[in-house]
């Protein structure tokens, strides 16, 4: 990760908190993590790119 003052260190810092760095890399990537739909049956994609810069969508699951 990134340096003692800046990144995921300056986030746990400001949070008080630690930050598990394997959660970190499991919710990193482009493959999903196994969920189960909810009575709704849709689900949310939210994209970040390395700017910042977010991207949502709405899906219906079929």
């Amino acid at each position: 990760m990134a340096g003692e003052k800046e990144g995921w260190s300056r986030l746990a810092r400001n949070l008080k908190a630690e930050i598990d760095e394997d959660l970190i890399e499991a919710y990193q990537g482009t493959v999903s993590l196994p969920f189960e739909i909810g009575d709704n049956r849709r689900v949310a994609v939210k994209i970040v790119d390395d700017r910042g810069i977010e991207s949502l969508k709405i899906l219906e699951v079929e």
